[in-house]
């Protein structure tokens, strides 16, 4: 009964690589803490991830591709309650910008693109691609853990770990009875 200690620890080693991209898939599971909207030649942000430190809520800052961090933009205080803080920007010419929030406490609320250009409509159309902020901190040990990996890219690699561990499982179990297919 040699075989018996080993298939328990393969067996055990497959749970575990199995477990495995669910319990790294957890993290990465961060939502952008703003939103952003555009209403002609104004452009807002929303947000609700900040708290009220010495009477002020933070500020959001309105970048343009050639600005390269938060204190060359336009900035504007948040204004709001606890449920929910805002800025806007008025007179905003056609082009990409960057809307960036920073809560009075430091931290990064979060972070949207947004495109406004003018149409042939009544008036500008905006489309825009929200990256959220790190949430938690830098995640030592995890590799890229201030990235956001995408759902496909998780998805593929619990495929591989998955695969890789019924090949090891078959392998292990051949080679203790050669006999087998």
């Amino acid at each position: 009964m040699h075989t018996s200690p080993l298939l328990v620890r393969s067996g055990l080693t497959l749970a575990a690589a199995a477990a495995l991209p669910a319990t790294l898939a957890g993290p990465s599971a961060a939502a952008s803490g703003i939103s952003v909207s555009t209403t002609g030649s104004t452009v807002s942000v929303a947000t609700g991830a900040c708290s009220e430190i010495n009477g002020s809520w933070g500020n959001a800052a309105l970048l343009t591709s050639r600005q390269a961090n938060f204190a060359q933009g336009r900035q504007s205080a948040l204004s709001g309650t606890t449920a929910g803080q805002s800025a806007a920007w008025t007179g905003v010419r056609p082009g990409t910008y960057t809307v960036v929030v920073v809560c009075s406490n430091g931290s990064t609320a979060g972070t949207q693109s947004v495109i406004v250009s003018s149409g042939s409509g009544s008036g500008p159309t905006t489309s825009s691609t929200a990256s959220p902020a790190p949430s938690g901190g830098v995640l030592s040990g995890l590799g890229g853990a201030a990235r956001d990996y995408g759902t496909l890219t998780l998805g593929i690699g619990a495929a591989l770990v998955s695969a890789g561990a019924v090949v090891t499982g078959w392998y292990l179990r051949r080679r203790s009875k050669p006999h087998r297919l």
